[in-house]
């Protein structure tokens, strides 16, 4: 099969070109204010890839063999895009004159709004970056209201992760294989340098790659195209960071043919906006581009931005009734200073060369090869033979003895009664000790020292009970592309490009911290003998600070993914078709011979192999000058991510039951209207994504039967889904009217009804039964009834209503009413089982599993609307041909305090625990919460030297 589709494409590259009359076109760029010569403007007909760069006296000449009427787009960093209407007549030499492009300062300055949010630094990093990060270069309406006014509620394009969109580097793509997300900490601080950006929506046609359902945003950060000059920025917030400070220096394109761009930055917490979260991150770029002649150049990318971030915890009700929104339970004082447990550090510099081929006036070959390196680390407490750190574990909230907690929640069925004032006392201990303990967790790790009389004179480190560690993932990505663009005829194109990429992820437990101890042992304290040990090859190992411990193991991959595309346009009509081809290699190499697993966890599992295939087109009606139509669809399969392939990786080779390719499939409708005054989009679509796959772990009780081998109702599972389909339907409205010279109102709004269209089959694995000997490892739970539940995670409709005034005099001011709504719980697929319902002593239906309860306690929660006023305004300045500009921004005026998510706990894994939990009215394990931001503010002061 793989042979015919290579075949397929190898024959759809193939077009034959011929000669045509050209129509020349001519002109001056200069900056609208200083009446001065702008180098390196990229101009470039629609559509097409006939573009030019403007020399250093603001000159380009291009040369087009398209009839008919076009649109010429002149863009500059720093300068407010410019569209030209423009007729070409084969033999003739137009002569546009001089144009004047107008300094974007005021307009970029939301853009220095570009922060990573907490959902963006969230350890799935599943937002829709794509428009809550870096999409500043779009003017539309609604992709500004996501962006800055709805991302803080975690508002996503459509519904979709970012795994469904292609975010790519001078056309490299930047997805990571593991789970098909890009890691958004790579970004952090290099807001000056990544503001050359296109930016393609859903299946819309993209030059550089066939992209995804989400669409294509691609960055370049070719040296010789930023706007030469200094620019300096000076930030302060109340959100992520504290403050922020960035340096970029760009040299312009120099007689020798070099240039160079260099930026710096750093920003700094010593606490965000929630309890105990501190940030430190550092940013270094530099390009540097070399024109060897009129046709090639190369140029050399290199960008480190370490960052480290302290995270918040999610929390139930109870815990946030007895404290605020703002609690975390990760962090706790420490020598007077707070100090969290649960810190996220990224350290993954990337190297990147590219060659720009310019073969002639209608053809272009950009190659590339890039080398990414470094680790991400993720901290926690890791504990022997000792409680549980945690000040919110259940048994020391008053909860525990106000709600039932039954050591046999199978069989336990009568009265209780709560011990209220054993309640009260366990509440103000908590208020007491809501934080985590560091000098107790110290003083676990060490022995008293005693004298002859039996006195306590000192302590000296011994065997730690409490250590701080981190998960780890360092990664090697080598990658090489290439990427070729062809103008064929006057009304054809064609774009293609193949990427091939090569990870090796190696993923272990690295110890930190001892805590004052002297080692820790190198076991599993939930098992006993060989079934204890992390590596059988090295047993009862005692381990210090930087060492490895626990897991360790390599995950190898190599992906090769090919696509081609064709455009045609016409003077009333313009369609594309494009096509892809991929294939995907995964394997893990274990590192260590695990205890549990002694015959699959060492060495190289087997290869495991996908290949997919795609297409897509798109077709758009010129209605008139003002009037589009368009359609675009897509269908693709697409592999697994590495992530949820393999069903526990840090212990074993073994592969998910049941994983297949997903198979994705996309369509949208739109209407577009420009005028000088109106401008209105409005889309529909629909989107359905099947057969995907998703694993997790938790401690479940009462979730097996006692005829099982280890003769325990309770057990800490990962579970699997598979067969998991999702569907998104929705609608998009963008309407922005220029009142007057001066004031411009907005409309933005989205509907979508985001669901999931299967029941997924559900896959119990429980460690413990091999542990025993039991051949049996892994339940079929079968179906997971979650067909028509909401997806979670973010609003499923939003509005926003906006209003902004600009002053001649170069000062502005904006306001926003946003309103965002059908926003769900993640529910646990675990307790929408057949087998949830059965006694797991008796394996019979419990009696009070009625139809009406059972609707009662499993239905999805629905977060109540959220209403933000957002107000930012401007001020710019220029002094001797320098520029200051001063932007401010409040968002959430009101100090509204609202939940942006949350998910169900899976403890109570039958439905008589979970039914007698939330009975009580003060259940232990209720669901946990994720909170916004209240009222913040952002400053920025900007100087353009």
């Amino acid at each position: 099969m793989g042979k015919n589709y290579m075949l397929f494409f190898i024959l759809l590259s193939f077009g034959v070109a011929f000669a045509q009359q050209e129509t020349t076109f001519l002109g001056i760029v200069i900056d609208a204010k200083t009446q001065s010569p702008i180098e390196n403007v990229v101009v470039s007909i629609q559509n097409s890839s006939v573009t030019q760069l403007t020399n250093s006296q603001g000159k380009f000449e291009l040369h087009s063999s398209i009839k008919g009427q076009q649109l010429l787009l002149l863009h500059s960093q720093g300068y407010k895009d410019l569209l030209l209407k423009i007729n070409s007549n084969p033999g003739q030499m137009v002569n546009l004159g001089i144009v004047q492009l107008e300094d974007n300062f005021l307009d970029s300055a939301p853009a220095t709004l570009i922060t990573l949010l907490d959902s963006d630094l969230s350890d799935d990093n599943s937002s829709s970056e794509m428009t809550s990060g870096l999409l500043q270069s779009s003017k539309d309406a609604f992709m500004q209201a996501s962006a800055f006014n709805w991302g803080q509620a975690r508002f996503r394009v459509r519904g979709l992760d970012s795994e469904n969109g292609a975010m790519m580097l001078n056309g490299m793509v930047m997805n990571k294989i593991y789970d098909g997300r890009p890691q958004w900490s790579n970004w952090g601080g290099l807001n000056d340098v990544l503001r050359n950006q296109e930016f393609s929506v859903g299946a819309a046609a993209s030059n550089f790659s066939f992209g995804g359902i989400l669409g294509t945003q691609q960055i370049s950060t070719r040296a010789s195209t930023y706007r030469k000059g200094t620019r300096l920025s000076f930030s302060g917030s109340n959100t992520t960071y504290n403050w922020r400070a960035i340096g970029t220096y760009a040299s312009g394109m120099n007689s020798a043919g070099w240039a160079y761009t260099i930026s710096a930055g750093k920003r700094l917490a010593n606490e965000g906006y929630f309890e105990g979260t501190t940030f430190d991150a550092e940013s270094f770029f530099i390009s540097i581009e070399k024109k060897l002649s009129n046709k090639h150049s190369l140029n050399f990318t290199g960008f480190y931005t370490p960052s480290s971030r302290g995270k918040n915890s999610a929390s139930t009700d109870e815990v946030i009734q007895l404290t605020s929104e703002k609690y975390n339970s990760y962090w706790g004082f420490q020598n007077g200073e707070k100090r969290n447990a649960r810190v996220k550090k990224v350290e993954e510099p990337l190297l990147m060369l590219n060659h720009y081929f310019k073969i002639n006036e209608k053809a272009n070959l950009n190659s590339s090869v890039m080398y990414q390196f470094g680790q991400v680390g993720n901290s926690t407490i890791d504990y022997q033979n000792a409680n549980s750190p945690d000040p919110t574990y259940y048994r020391k909230l008053p909860s525990y003895y106000t709600s039932l907690y039954a050591k046999d929640q199978g069989e336990f069925s009568g009265d209780f009664t709560p011990d209220y004032i054993s309640a009260e006392k366990n509440k103000t201990l908590f208020l007491e000790n809501s934080q985590i303990n560091w000098d107790e967790l110290y003083q676990a790790n060490q022995q008293p020292i005693l004298n002859s009389e039996g006195n306590i004179t000192g302590y000296k480190p011994s065997k730690s009970h409490y250590v701080l560690y981190e998960d780890r993932t360092d990664d090697k990505t080598f990658a090489a592309n290439t990427n070729l663009n062809i103008q064929i005829t006057e009304n054809s194109a064609f774009d293609g490009g193949i990427t091939f990429r090569n990870l090796k992820s190696h993923q272990f437990q690295s110890l930190l911290d001892l805590l004052g101890g002297e080692y820790f042992e190198d076991i599993d304290a939930f098992y006993s003998g060989d079934q204890a040990q992390s590596d059988l090859q090295n047993p009862n190992r005692q381990v210090k600070k930087g060492d490895i411990y626990g897991y360790n193991f390599n995950f190898l991959a190599t992906t090769i993914d090919a696509f081609t595309q064709f455009k045609f346009n016409y003077n009333k009509i313009d369609f594309y078709l494009g096509q892809t081809y991929s294939v995907s290699n995964y394997q893990r190499e274990g590192l260590y011979q695990n205890g549990i697993y002694p015959t699959s966890s060492l060495g190289k599992s087997q290869k495991v192999s996908y290949e997919n295939f795609g297409f897509k087109g798109g077709f758009t009606y010129k209605i008139s000058g003002k009037q589009l139509l368009f359609f675009n669809g897509m269908h693709l399969t697409r592999a697994p991510s590495l992530r949820n392939t393999f069903a526990n990786s840090r212990l074993n080779n073994s592969v998910v039951d049941g994983v297949e390719n997903e198979n994705i499939s996309s369509a949208e409708a739109n209407y577009v209207f420009r005028s000088p005054k109106l401008k209105i989009r409005t889309t529909v679509y629909y989107t359905l994504i099947k057969n995907t796959t998703k694993t997790s772990f938790f401690y479940a009780e009462g979730i097996f039967d006692r005829g099982s081998s280890y003769n325990n109702t309770d057990a800490f599972v990962s579970e699997t889904l598979t067969h998991l389909d999702k569907k998104n339907i929705g609608a998009e409205l963008s309407f922005e009217y220029q009142i007057s010279s001066t004031l411009k109102s907005t409309l933005s709004a989205a509907y979508g009804n985001y669901t999931y269209n299967s029941n997924p089959n559900v896959s119990i694995t429980n460690d413990a039964n091999a542990a025993k000997g039991d051949t049996q490892t892994t339940f079929d739970f079968g179906e997971s009834y979650l067909k028509n539940y909401k997806q979670s995670g973010m609003p499923q409709q939003a509005y926003s209503i906006g209003l902004e005034y600009r002053d001649p005099k170069y000062w502005w001011l904006g306001a926003n009413i946003n309103y965002l709504t059908e926003s769900y719980i993640d529910v646990s697929p675990i307790a929408r089982t057949a087998r949830f319902y059965k006694n797991p002593i008796s394996g019979l239906v419990f009696p009070e599993a009625t139809e009406q309860r059972a609707s009662a306690l499993l239905k999805q929660e629905k977060f109540d609307p959220i209403s933000l006023v957002n107000i930012t305004g401007g001020k710019s300045w220029r002094l001797s041909g320098k520029y200051i500009g001063l932007f401010a921004s409040v968002s959430n005026v009101f100090n509204l305090t609202y939940k942006t998510g949350g998910f169900e706990q899976a403890r109570n894994a039958n439905f008589r625990a979970l039914n007698q939990d939330v009975s009580s009215g003060t259940p232990s394990f209720g669901p946990k919460y994720f909170y916004g931001y209240g009222r913040t503010y952002f400053v920025n002061l900007a100087i353009s030297l």
